[in-house]
């Protein structure tokens, strides 16, 4: 009388054992696929929003990454530069 009723309890007990693990299997899948389908749409959603930047813009961003490695690469040089001589000395003693 309950499993006509719908109660869950005793509709997953009268299911055939391997229905019933079905379930469970389906149960863990969907709980990998469901952060995976959110990832999906915010991601779509993310793309939709976003544009390309106009050639002004490109510049601009371009422009300062360049600027920026010439920076780092000063740096770089002159800090390589001045251990040379102190790696002579250390050495040399």
């Amino acid at each position: 009388m309950l499993a006509i009723l719908g109660d869950k309890a005793s509709t997953k007990s009268s299911l055939p054992s391997s229905l019933s693990s079905n379930l469970g299997t389906m149960d863990q899948v969907m709980t990998i696929m469901r952060p995976a389908q959110q990832f999906t749409k915010d991601s779509m959603r993310l793309l939709k929003r976003c544009t390309k930047p106009d050639r002004k813009e490109f510049q601009k961003i371009s422009m300062a990454t360049a600027i920026g490695f010439a920076i780092m690469g000063f740096i770089g040089f002159f800090v390589k530069l001045i251990h040379i001589p102190i790696n002579n000395i250390i050495v040399g003693s």
